[in-house]
């Protein structure tokens, strides 16, 4: 684990006695499971994966871990560690969601059935899913405007419980039926090289831009596997 400090120039929440005080941690976990899913949005109706994990699923997985408001996850690399894999499987999913307007009931009446039917809306469709997949991912946890606490007390928060496999709900590669397993990859420890091929990805999903909570968009990047590496761009330098 290294940190890095970032000045208030570059944080303008940043207070000028915490000018000395590191506002950013890098750590790093190793991933893996037999399946794994990171839809691809322009796909309508069949689930068909991206080749390699997208940010926004590394930063759930660290969210998963630890999140609180005063604090974020800055995805910065994504390395690729068994060869990429395809496998076709159909599965029952239902084609329908419980309505908000049954939920505000419900919630005004102190309760209500909200249940759904599955033989009535059960739906089988294919999916193309990644199979026997494994990542190290790497992210800076940083300060929000929020916090009133040093970055350490985070720090040392997220470190113990990842050594220990704690998480506040279980890991998944895409969607949550493709749980995943996790470990913390410690400064200094041997670990296995990344898969050594290179080629454009295309256009991949970065994050959703949540600047109007109500209609958050997808954002964007151009993205590169160059010797079994991701490289995350920055959220600024994504595309709409």
């Amino acid at each position: 684990m290294t940190t890095r400090s970032i000045t208030p120039a570059a944080l303008p929440f940043e207070k000028e006695h915490r000018r000395r005080t590191p506002t950013m941690s890098r750590f790093c976990l190793q991933v893996a499971g037999p399946l794994a899913c990171f839809t691809r949005p322009e796909m309508k109706v069949e689930r068909v994966s991206y080749e390699v994990m997208t940010p926004s699923a590394a930063r759930a997985v660290f969210e998963s871990i630890l999140w609180k408001p005063q604090i974020r996850w800055r995805v910065q690399c994504i390395e690729v560690l068994h060869p990429i894999r395809w496998m076709n499987l159909r599965r029952n999913e239902v084609s329908a969601v419980v309505s908000t307007r049954n939920v505000q009931q419900a919630m005004a009446a102190g309760g209500g059935n909200l249940g759904l039917y599955i033989e009535d809306e059960r739906q089988q469709r294919a999916g193309l899913l990644l199979r026997d997949v494994a990542y190290r991912i790497h992210a800076d946890l940083e300060l929000t405007e929020r916090s009133t606490d040093p970055l350490a007390k985070y720090t040392e928060m997220f470190a113990r419980r990842a050594r220990k496999g704690r998480c506040v709900n279980q890991p998944y590669l895409g969607c949550r039926e493709f749980a995943a397993d996790f470990r913390l990859v410690e400064d200094g420890e041997a670990v296995i090289p990344p898969i050594t091929e290179t080629r454009p990805l295309g256009w991949m999903l970065h994050d959703l831009d949540f600047s109007n909570p109500i209609d958050p968009q997808p954002r964007f990047f151009d993205a590169k596997l160059e010797a079994g590496r991701v490289q995350v761009p920055p959220f600024s330098e994504t595309r709409g």
